[in-house]
């Protein structure tokens, strides 16, 4: 979504090979209000944490609340990052609702803190939020003048990650625990596993963003009148060239 936000702003940024097929993006409420908030809408009011604000995380509730006829400013919108913090946040009763990833939203929902509320980590999650089966996230992305004058580097990087989507697409979650770092695995093996099961998903088989994956990016900006009202030039938003001679195409 940042390579169309972009557009509106006249800055030519290109996605180079789609690394997430799905946000990966958890909408959850804490569990003391399963009575009460049933559906986005009924958080009106009520305080909800992002990473960030503008993030997007951010972006992931503005749309699932316009969906419901809440404005933005009908909620308040608080930054509590994407990890202790954000945990911390919820369990502190700071925050009525969050919009994470994991391992936030495996470790709140093992303790007992969270309802799931929209899922964006499952083919049928996105189907139910966004009506598609897909919606590029994470991808590599850089300015044109940056990929024309430096191809090769463009190249290189883009052959890392296609190397590291197939590695992926075979890899077990211990496998994925067995090739990091353990600093970043933490002192819970076992979540962290549970949290790359979750999200094992949500990354691209193919490296490619689909015309469909850029509808679904569209829909989810649908809320932003600035992006709805300029002329989007959807070709400019990702370059297949670079992902395609990774494949061997």
């Amino acid at each position: 979504e940042h390579t169309i936000r972009m557009q509106t702003k006249g800055q030519d940024i290109r996605a180079e090979i789609e690394l997430g097929r799905y946000p990966a993006i958890v909408l959850a409420v804490k569990s003391d209000l399963a009575d009460t908030v049933k559906t986005p809408g009924d958080l009106k009011g009520k305080n909800i944490g992002v990473t960030a604000p503008g993030s997007s995380t951010n972006n992931f509730v503005n749309y699932l609340l316009a969906k419901d006829g809440v404005a933005p400013d009908e909620v308040s919108i608080i930054g509590v990052g994407a990890g202790a913090t954000a945990v911390a946040g919820m369990k502190r009763g700071e925050i009525d609702a969050i919009s994470n990833l994991d391992p936030v939203i495996t470790t709140l929902e093992r303790d007992g803190d969270i309802f799931i509320l929209a899922d964006s980590r499952t083919e049928e999650g996105m189907t139910e939020i966004f009506g598609a089966p897909s919606l590029p996230a994470a991808v590599l992305y850089a300015k044109g003048d940056f990929i024309e004058q430096n191809p090769n580097t463009t190249q290189a990087l883009v052959n890392a990650l296609y190397k590291a989507l197939k590695w992926l697409e075979a890899a077990s979650p211990e496998d994925v625990a067995d090739a990091v770092p353990a600093e970043y695995i933490g002192d819970d093996r076992d979540l962290y596993i549970e949290a790359v099961k979750n999200s094992l998903p949500t990354y691209s088989r193919t490296g490619l963003v689909t015309d469909e994956g850029i509808s679904a990016a569209m829909e989810l900006l649908s809320f932003d009148a600035e992006v709805a009202a300029a002329e989007i030039d959807r070709a400019a938003t990702f370059d297949p060239t670079f992902v395609n001679k990774a494949a061997g195409n």
